[in-house]
Parts: C-alpha cells; structure tokens; sequence
C-alpha cells in the first residue's frame, strides 16, 4: 500500500483539497500559488466522492469522507493535516435502524454558517440529510426530508440517487436549500422540520412532464453570501438564476456551446461572476469541440465568455464532475477544477490565465480550496513590495547633495543576448 507524503502548512497557506476514485490528495502553496507542495495519497484505493474544510473556531480539521468496497462509507477527520486521521470502527453517518435504509455514499461534507461553529452537514446517497450540532462529534438524520412524502418517487441519477448540494441561507439561519439527483430542490424555512420542493421553472426533458414540481436532475447549486437571494443552478441540461431564494428560475444559458454540465463555482467576492465548465451532453459527456474552456459570467448570466488561456485547445476530451470545482478567498481568487482524466487545473488570477497543476491522480471527483488560519497571512504577488513603507523623499541639503552628485558609470562588459521571439514575458 502506497504511504502518503505529507505537506508542511504555514498560517496564510492556500490548501486545496482533492477527492478522487482512489484516495485523496492535498495541495498547499503560499498567496502566490505558482509553485505547489502535494500530500497524499490517503486512504488509498477507497473512493472519496466528499472533503471538507473546517477552520471555524480555531479549528484546522479535514474531512473525507471514504468509501471501502469491504467497510462501506465512513466520514473520517483529521486535526494535523493529514498526518493522522479518525477510524471509527462503526459508521458515524448512518441510517436508523428502524429506517430499513443503508448509507451507499457519502456525497458532501459542508460546515455551517461561520456564527455556527460546531454546526455541520453532511449529503448522502440515498438521497438524505444528517446534521452534526457538536462540530462532528455526532450526526442525526433529518426526519422532516427523509419523511417527504416525495421520497418514494425519487429516482436514481447517473451517479445514484444522491443528496449532492447543500446551501445554508447566509441571512435566515433557518432557510436551508438542499439539491438532489433527481429530485431536484428542496427549500426548509422552518430550520428543517418542513421541506418544499423549489423546481419552477427548471425542465427535465427526460420526463413527459418537461416542467414537472419534483424530480428535476440537479447537478449543482451555489450562492454568494452576500446575495443569498440570488442562486444559481446547473442542471441536467439547463443553466438557471433564481433572484427569489429559489421559489422561481430563469434560463440564463446565454452564449454557451451547451447548457449540460455538472460543475459551477462563484466567485468569492462577486455575486455577479460563476464559472462553469460545458459539457456536450448527456450522451457524450465530453468538453466540446474537444475544447477545455472554463465559461464565465461578470453579469449574472445575461452573458458568458470562454477562459481558454493555458489550457489545450485541441483534443482535450475531458470531463469534469459535479463537484470537482472551487474557489478560494483570495484576490485575485483562485479558481481550480479536477478532471476524470486525474488533472488538477488552476487559475490565481479570477480565471484569466490557467495552468496544471498536477497530472496523472486518479480520475476527480471532489475539489476543495481554503486558506488556513488567517486569510491577512497570505503573500499574494507583489504584496511584499506593497507592504514596505514608501521611502521619504529627500530633503534641504541632503536633496541638493543627491541632486549634484553624478551617477556613477555602468562597467563595460558583454553585451545580454536578445531573448527569442516569443520567449519575453508580456507586460500586464
């Protein structure tokens, strides 16, 4: 068995978390993130469809959450970046009993509001929400989802049926958004002792029924806390915007080569900007055109525009899954996204530039980024010169002595070979 490496993590580090079919990776760097310190494998050949960050109240806690084909699906955490993890020896996240039901898969790790440090929760397959209120200690099974009356008409995506994307309400600490393939998405107001189903205007055109009030294949939802009434849909065919918490959607597939996908992210600090990677279609799930373009919108939808640079442009047949995508909270952001092809791409400035930053992983399906400790720490590009005072300016007989003194000549020598066409760096 392969024996994970380990990174070294400062205060101000930039971490991006990688699930994949056979173990999960972390990557570090500072605020410049040119250059990347990789760990891992861990949990080698187990399935982690689901990592989470948690550095609220002091904390620097992991989390995976590891599907064995002989143990099952557990959620795992670690405390020391990776170093040591949990092991428990009975599944943490589990079904009652009495529910007759069995936990598949553990699809989403997501920590709670940042005034809810010890609140936590976690998406699974089958379709059902667990919520933690003692910062993982212990998980409870959300009886007002689990006894929808919908439930039972529920039916498998793809990828199973899956509960795959949760969306605290960043205003209303008892408004939760849930997203379920496919049975769309589910809306609690009441701190989750009711669910509504939040679907208008959102097809499903593999049912007779093109706009039906359930069963919708929702393959991804995201919201910026600044505007939480505002959200975003990526769904089995079709790209939404709701500006009514969800209760109506409008198609905002402007200008894109198509409208299937699974991945979406927003921009950390833009409630107007998300990035999205097309996908052909459903029958061939490829980027298009063989093309890896990353779609991005600066004006909510109404338009889109291809981020091409540093990624190939020709025969990059690649396919990137639902949560294979992320920010981080720098500025410029980080933007990263992770291939079945096991590539690991991203951008430090917003998405306008790209480069790989680590090939030949297991095919991806988990992407997760954070800074540790305190975001202030990090060294962005330049911020060193900009935190250095200005010098003063020179004054009285000090600025006429420098004004009179003459420079001093440069010594002769060899002449700089020009550089080769096309090797000069671009001025920005």
């Amino acid at each position: 068995m392969a024996t994970p490496s380990q990174i070294q993590v400062k205060d101000g580090d930039v971490l991006v978390l990688v699930g994949t079919m056979k173990g999960a990776f972390l990557l570090r760097s500072n605020g410049a993130r040119a250059r990347w310190e990789a760990g891992g494998p861990h949990f080698a050949g187990q399935a982690v469809y689901a990592m989470a960050y948690d550095g609220r109240a002091g904390r620097r806690r992991l989390w995976a959450g590891t599907g064995s084909m002989h143990w099952g699906a557990v959620l795992r955490s670690s405390d020391d970046m990776g170093k040591t993890w949990t092991n428990p020896e009975a599944a943490n996240v589990r079904f009652p009993a009495e529910s007759g039901v069995s936990l598949k898969q553990i699809w989403q790790v997501r920590p709670g509001r940042s005034e809810e440090p010890d609140i936590l929760y976690c998406g699974v397959e089958p379709a059902a929400l667990f919520e933690s209120r003692d910062a993982g200690a212990t998980w409870t099974l959300n009886q007002g989802l689990f006894g929808h009356p919908h439930r039972t008409q529920w039916q498998p995506g793809g990828g199973g049926l899956c509960l795959h994307t949760i969306v605290p309400d960043a205003a209303n600490r008892r408004r939760l958004l849930v997203a379920i393939s496919t049975g769309g998405c589910y809306r609690t107001d009441d701190g989750g002792q009711t669910w509504q189903p939040r679907n208008q205007g959102v097809r499903a055109d593999f049912m007779p029924d093109k706009y039906p009030e359930f069963g919708q294949c929702v393959h991804k939802v995201v919201q910026h806390p600044a505007r939480p009434e505002r959200l975003f849909l990526q769904n089995h065919w079709g790209l939404y915007r709701s500006d009514d918490s969800g209760d109506s959607w409008r198609d905002i597939a402007n200008g894109v080569p198509s409208d299937f996908g699974f991945a979406m992210a927003i921009h950390p600090h833009d409630p107007d900007t998300v990035y999205i990677v097309p996908i052909e279609s459903d029958e061939f799930r490829c980027t298009p055109e063989g093309k890896l373009r990353v779609y991005r919108t600066r004006n909510a939808g109404d338009s889109w525009e291809a981020l091409t640079r540093g990624m190939p442009q020709k025969d990059a047949l690649e396919t990137v899954l639902r949560d294979a995508m992320a920010t981080d909270p720098l500025n410029p952001a980080g933007i990263y996204f992770g291939t079945r092809s096991g590539q690991l791409w991203g951008s430090s400035d917003g998405g306008a530039s790209w480069s790989l930053i680590r090939g030949g992983l297991p095919p991806i399906v988990c992407v997760k980024a954070a800074v540790v400790g305190d975001v202030a720490k990090a060294r962005l590009p330049g911020s060193r010169k900009a935190a250095m005072p200005a010098a003063r300016k020179p004054s009285g007989r000090k600025a006429a002595a420098r004004k009179r003194a003459p420079r001093p000549k440069r010594a002769k020598g060899p002449r700089r070979a020009a550089p080769r066409r096309g090797t000069a760096r671009k001025k920005k």
